[in-house]
């Protein structure tokens, strides 16, 4: 499993990236506005590899958070990884996260692809998974100010909340799963994190 890549970007198109990494050319497909840095410069992106009968192929993306959107989505009967990306290209995490949430079709049916049906089919089978989101508009912090957190258990606490979970949920989560190695790769984490989380609902329910 090829979780994150860190390299140079050899080229650049609308919807790819290929990445050297150490002499070898990884071509990884990504959203259109993704904040991939101009050729010659080092990225690191977030990779989520999908193996079917006749192809291997990796798409990437800059921040942890869309990697578990786009894993989320992925678990809905009937989105494939194109249709998981274009909903990744049309809004951010939180907005989709928010719009699965509250029944909210009309944003859905925004993405390419996605009509009322598929939208209806998002929202039943995905609800549940994103949990209850706290909306906050951005730039508005509820309650005094807090610094933002670092490192690897920072970005998947970030990514978790982008989700929906809850400030204690994540703590449990990563409380759990998370081992005393301080560069654990963040996207493994986040694995591990929702795993674990669904598995605590499952039995709660």
């Amino acid at each position: 499993m090829i979780a994150r890549l860190t390299g140079t970007v050899l080229d650049r198109a609308a919807t790819t990236v290929v990445v050297d990494v150490h002499g070898v050319g990884y071509l990884v497909h990504v959203t259109p506005g993704a904040q991939v840095p101009p050729r010659g410069q080092e990225v690191t992106l977030h990779t989520s590899l999908q193996v079917r009968e006749d192809s291997m192929t990796l798409y990437g993306f800059t921040t942890a958070a869309e990697l578990a959107a786009f894993e989320l989505l992925l678990t809905s009967s009937g989105v494939g990884p194109k249709l998981a990306l274009a909903a990744l290209g049309t809004h951010r995490p939180e907005v989709l996260h928010t719009a699965i949430a509250t029944g909210d079709e009309a944003t859905l049916t925004t993405i390419p692809g996605v009509g009322r049906k598929v939208a209806q089919r998002l929202v039943l089978e995905l609800k549940d998974k994103v949990g209850v989101a706290t909306v906050t508009p951005p730039g508005v912090v509820d309650g005094p100010a807090a610094p933002a957190a670092a490192g690897v258990l920072g970005e998947v606490r970030d990514a978790l909340a982008a989700l929906g979970y809850s400030a204690a949920e994540s703590t449990a989560a990563l409380e759990a799963v998370a081992g005393s190695d301080s560069s654990e790769d963040s996207a493994e984490l986040l694995r591990a994190a929702l795993r674990h989380l669904g598995s605590a609902r499952a039995v709660s329910s």
